[in-house]
């Protein structure tokens, strides 16, 4: 409810604008020991080998820094993901970078994996307290040369291994030039048994497997899909996210802001991140785990997730039109699928 009212003044700012004012506003109730979410109850889920408190996550990009874990783990999600985060600062592509096309309830953003660098990323997750399930996601940076691109990984691999509860390789922003480049079958296989290869050697000095997702792009044929899949099943990567954001811009023709360059996100994504998820579910056949984002802007959204196979889901662009309301609502929808689920079982 607070939310609907605020949404009108934010979005009189620019979208960048307000998405950083929203997270500042997000931690000054915390510092000063106010804020206080009653947390919707959620059905546990067990993927990629970790335990999950409810199914809803945040999507990578909401939180790029790591530098409101606190508060944003107080709206109820099961699981954080943040990031993405590269090795050495950098600014990201000039502003501005970020669209809202409200007619379509959908973003279009070109920001390029704007962060801090890996060193202040930790530094912030240091001062964090939360200690609940917490992906990290990891790219390279944009003047690493695409042939060099698995020493970025593999370096933010390295350091961030430790704190982190799973690590996604984001190898489908459409943001980074040739990025998208690595999800085709000789880069992705090189790149995916170089850090398979790294993360059992980080394992036996840590003491612990830390699973490996892979986030891929909306925009794949399904000969790419089987390739991805059948590399994520040799490698031993533990999790696939369906999807990132689109280049495709069905459902928001002739709408301002349309034809900004970048990855469209929100609600004319969803059927083809659903399309995109099912067809991994098909291809896999249960052998990694799927988390769906794309589009989920209400609970009966984050279920057809579910349906089309995956065992999770995350939010984003819908947070920037529902707001946290959207969180409790796609986990009730959740635990009461589990609930229907169980109960026909028996």
């Amino acid at each position: 409810m607070l939310y609907a009212l605020a949404r009108p003044l934010l979005f009189a700012l620019d979208a960048e604008r307000a998405h950083e004012l929203t997270l500042g506003l997000a931690d000054a109730p915390l510092r000063f020991g106010l804020l206080r979410v009653a947390r919707a109850p959620g059905a546990p889920v067990r993927a990629m080998g970790l335990e999950f408190p409810n199914a809803v996550g945040l999507a990578a990009g909401f939180d790029k820094n790591a530098a409101h874990v606190d508060a944003l783990a107080r709206l109820g999600f099961g699981f954080l993901e943040v990031g993405t985060v590269t090795p050495r600062p950098q600014p990201g592509n000039a502003r501005p970078r970020l669209f809202r096309l409200p007619r379509a309830q959908a973003l279009i953003n070109r920001m390029g994996f704007n962060n801090a660098g890996v060193e202040a990323f930790l530094d912030n997750l240091q001062r964090a307290s939360f200690r609940g399930v917490l992906g990290i996601n990891i790219g390279k940076n944009a003047d690493t040369p695409i042939e060099r691109a698995a020493d970025d990984y593999a370096a933010c691999l390295e350091r961030v291994y430790a704190r982190a509860s799973y690590v996604t390789v984001n190898v489908s922003s459409p943001n980074t030039k040739n990025l998208r480049d690595l999800q085709e079958n000789r880069q992705l296989e090189a790149l995916l048994a170089r850090l398979a290869a790294q993360r059992d050697a980080l394992s036996e000095r840590h003491g612990r497997r830390v699973p490996l997702a892979l986030k891929v792009a909306p925009d794949l044929d399904p000969k790419q899909v089987q390739g991805i899949a059948d590399a994520v099943r040799r490698h031993g990567i533990d999790g696939v996210i369906a999807t990132n954001t689109s280049l495709a811009r069905e459902g928001v023709e002739g709408l301002a802001h349309a034809d900004e360059a970048g990855g469209l996100s929100g609600a004319p994504i969803r059927e083809r991140s659903t399309a995109t998820l099912a067809a991994f579910a098909a291809a896999l056949k249960g052998e990694a785990a799927l988390i769906g984002v794309g589009g989920i802007l209400s609970g009966e959204h984050a279920v057809e997730k579910l349906a089309a196979g995956a065992s999770l889901v995350q939010l984003y662009t819908g947070l920037i039109y529902r707001g946290p309301d959207l969180v409790a609502e796609c986990i009730s929808a959740c635990r009461e699928r589990s609930r229907t689920a169980s109960t026909a079982s028996r």
